[in-house]
């Protein structure tokens, strides 16, 4: 029996230029690079509520007085964590709410520049969200609540984009075995993420969210 022409060598390979080449990598590693941002959240859920709970309620960190007064956001680390579940559902729903605006702002202005403005605005917010505040020692609810809100809105363009531009790549011969591939950037955002998180957070959760950013920035700017 013989094989689908799609699997036969050089079947496939033969449609695709360079061009498709470049295009698949870069729309793979900028969604990969998307999801690690978002897992990078995930692994310093702990870090962060360790940091906002006073240190009579913490005894898993040994900061100065002074540090504790200045950011006393919750009495305990339940609560802490009580609020980060609540920032999860924040960035769910926006971003729930997003893909469909994205999807219609997609189709009317260029894909790369929507999913440029995306991934450069999402590593600005989560910049502020977990360094900036950090460094000025500026901390706020209802800030953290807004930053996730617009970070949600700004990550949803990730998706609608890279999923058009694959499409208006890579036709319909070979789509099954290409998007197959392809699909696999999510969950090499994830552990890409988690990797990077794990290995500096014993630096502060500041540090693993501004070195993810970094790397986001990097991949967009070389898409350019």
């Amino acid at each position: 029996m013989a094989w689908p022409s799609v699997f036969q060598r050089g079947s496939l390979l033969s449609r695709f230029s360079h061009h498709h080449v470049v295009v698949f990598l870069l729309t793979f590693f900028s969604y990969s690079l998307l999801h690690a941002s978002r897992k990078t959240f995930s692994n310093v859920k702990v870090s962060i509520s360790e940091q906002w709970t006073p240190s009579a309620f913490n005894t898993s960190v040994e900061l100065p007085v002074e540090i504790w007064s200045s950011n006393h956001l919750f009495p305990s680390a339940e609560k802490a964590t009580l609020f980060l579940g609540t920032l999860d559902t924040i960035f769910l729903f926006s971003y729930a709410v997003g893909l469909f605006i994205s999807g219609i702002v997609g189709d009317r202005l260029n894909l790369r520049w929507v999913l440029s403005f995306g991934m450069c605005s999402s590593a600005f917010v989560v910049f502020v969200f977990g360094t900036l505040t950090e460094w000025l020692r500026f901390y706020n609810k209802w800030l953290y609540c807004c930053l996730w809100i617009v970070n949600g809105l700004l990550q949803s363009t990730g998706w609608p984009c890279v999923v058009a531009i694959m499409g208006n790549w890579f036709g319909k011969a070979g789509r099954g075995v290409v998007f197959g591939l392809w699909s696999a950037c999510a969950s090499v955002g994830n552990i890409l993420g988690a990797c990077l998180a794990s290995s500096v957070l014993q630096y502060g959760y500041e540090v693993s969210q501004v070195l993810r950013q970094k790397k986001t920035l990097k991949k967009t700017h070389t898409g350019h």
